[in-house]
């Protein structure tokens, strides 16, 4: 088998949990068939999953913020991106929920700028340090450059009204040529202290959600806001890559009109014609409601801001093909928040639900001939908080929430795409008509590389309830002659595997586990293989097939590698 052919990866199927042999569908499981085509290529896999980010930028130099960037950086190294608000906010550096600071701005008696960039420095060490580079959001307001700078801090908790935040960071500068001045003067420290090709492999875009509650001014304010920024950005740096606009969802005529801009309209900072757009940039979320006593997901709300911010894109010849990153694109609007509705984030609902967002995103994206380059996931952790505690995170107390996992599959698909079928896949029209609501969706996604191919299958529903297992025959097919054994490794993500809430919870949900527990958690967190070593299987003809079953709600990774003649299984 020569593996030094290029692979491919492919979109949906069908797939796991327990690698164990069966010969019929038995109670309480119905069959899956998929095909992957080991010689049926297609375009290279996309890594679009490598973006993250979160509303608290001081958490990620303490302790378990540390330990999450530096896991993330290991999921593919100086390749994985992290975006966050608040960094030029104004206060100590003293993290709280939807909350951040670092002090970078002041002025003094005279009303001089003073630049301060100790906190923000040690943000971008940390993530450099694990291999993570800057998605630079330049935002929000410093409390001196503020037209309405009073109040400025919130002190926002969960069930508090989400307006509460809404304070003097949200609002205009009182001089844009300071504000541009800012903006020149931290892009220039940048480059002084890491370098001028490691800035230029950052995003640079400016504010958030400017089309909703997080900027009061009207849309014309933005853009000179936007284009003081990027001018002050690319005075600093010419060749920084600068974008946005960030959008609250597709963003509708807030983002035709921001293109609109960048294209053809006068530059507010520079009086020229346009302003640079390198990339642009909306958001996608989704809609879970609480019916019936579960939780129910809403994919299809997040698939059509997917289609509407794609299609803005397409309309215009000259954004055809500029790389789009979807800046926020999560199941939910509110990773502070808590609720019945989002019971679904400690368990494996979130990273089945994950798995197929993502997959259904690159559809999406070849149905319009864009170039997506990341769907940024809107998650991390808040230090200190309890165990568990129901928000939209990736870890908790350094302890890694099965959502992290599917990361971890979908680092592991690399080369180009397989084409690949599943007797259970569900139609992208169906779903976004519908939602997964009937039948579950067990789709998968194929890729090939030097010496791998990688098969990841998952088993998702809307309803949060539970559900017949899939029992699922994978064959392979068209494999190079020659080809005689492959080695089967076998990763799953479900209730029993790769999932330390399950482990918790078996333990009694102590609310402060002792080292010991720790310990078994933090191993239960890691992406775990569902047998303790790899396994052979036959290959004839050009095919084999292997048999497994997958829970509802699963997400299962299986890696064919050759096995030279006369080595060892």
């Amino acid at each position: 088998m020569n593996f030094s052919l290029r692979f491919g990866v492919p979109f949906f199927l069908a797939a796991s949990a327990a690698l164990a042999p069966w010969a019929r569908a038995q109670s309480g499981t119905f069959p899956v068939a998929i095909e992957v085509q080991a010689n049926a290529t297609g375009p290279t896999v996309q890594p679009i999953w490598r973006f993250f980010g979160c509303d608290e930028p001081n958490y990620a130099t303490l302790p378990s913020g540390r330990k999450l960037i530096g896991e993330l950086g290991e999921l593919r190294p100086k390749e994985v991106y992290f975006r966050t608000h608040n960094l030029l906010t104004s206060g100590d550096g003293t993290p709280a929920l939807k909350w951040g600071s670092t002090n970078a701005y002041t002025e003094d008696a005279a009303g001089q700028p003073v630049y301060n960039w100790t906190i923000l420095d040690g943000i971008f060490d940390t993530y450099l340090a694990a291999g993570v580079k800057p998605y630079v959001e330049i935002g929000f307001m410093p409390e001196a450059l503020s037209i309405r700078p009073e109040p400025y801090q919130h002190h926002w908790k969960p069930g508090d009204p989400y307006s509460n935040i809404v304070t003097g960071w949200a609002y205009p500068p009182k001089d844009y040529a300071k504000w541009g001045e800012l903006v020149y003067q931290w892009t220039k420290h940048c480059v002084e202290r890491y370098g001028r090709p490691e800035v230029e492999s950052w995003y640079w875009e400016v504010w958030n959600e400017a089309n909703g509650s997080y900027w009061k001014g009207p849309p014309a304010d933005f853009a000179r806001l936007h284009d003081y920024a990027v001018a002050g950005v690319r005075r600093a740096l010419p060749t920084a890559r600068v974008g946005g606009a960030d959008s609250a969802g597709a963003g509708g005529a807030f983002t035709k009109g921001f293109i609109e801009h960048c294209l053809r309209g006068t530059n507010y900072a520079t009086g020229q014609v346009g302003t640079p757009l390198d990339f642009i940039s909306f958001h996608a979320k989704g809609s879970p409601r609480f019916v019936d006593g579960h939780v129910r997901m809403g994919l299809a709300h997040q698939l059509h801001d997917f289609d509407a911010g794609f299609g803005i894109v397409a309309s215009d010849p000259e954004t055809k093909h500029t790389p789009i990153v979807v800046g926020e694109s999560d199941p939910d609007g509110c990773a502070a928040c808590t609720g019945a509705q989002l019971g679904y984030r400690n368990t494996s609902l979130y990273a089945s639900y994950t798995a197929e967002a993502v997959t259904r995103a690159y559809e999406l994206a070849d149905r319009h001939g864009v170039n997506l380059l990341g769907t940024l996931t809107w998650a991390f952790e808040f230090e200190d908080h309890p165990y568990f505690a129901g928000y939209r995170v990736l870890g908790t107390n350094g302890l890694d929430l099965p959502v992290l996992n599917v990361f971890r599959m979908f680092s592991r698909l690399d080369g180009r795409r397989l084409a690949a079928h599943s007797s259970e896949a569900r139609d992208l029209d169906e779903i976004m008509k519908n939602g997964v609501q009937e039948a579950p969706d067990v789709s998968v996604l194929a890729s090939r590389a030097a010496h791998k191919i990688s098969v990841m299958v998952w088993h998702y529903h809307d309803d949060d309830v539970a559900g017949e297992t899939a029992a699922v025959t994978l064959d392979l097919t068209g494999l190079p002659a020659g080809t005689h054994r492959l080695r089967v490794t076998h990763f799953a993500v479900d209730e029993q595997h790769s999932n330390a809430f399950t482990a918790w919870k078996a333990m009694g949900s102590p609310p402060q586990p002792n080292p010991a527990q720790y310990a078994q958690l933090e191993a239960a967190g890691q992406l775990g293989r569902v047998a303790e070593t790899a396994r052979s299987i036959d290959v004839t003809a050009g095919k084999t097939a292997v048999n497994f079953a997958l829970p509802r709600q699963g997400v299962a990774l299986l890696e064919f590698e050759e096995i030279p003649a006369g080595a060892t299984p």
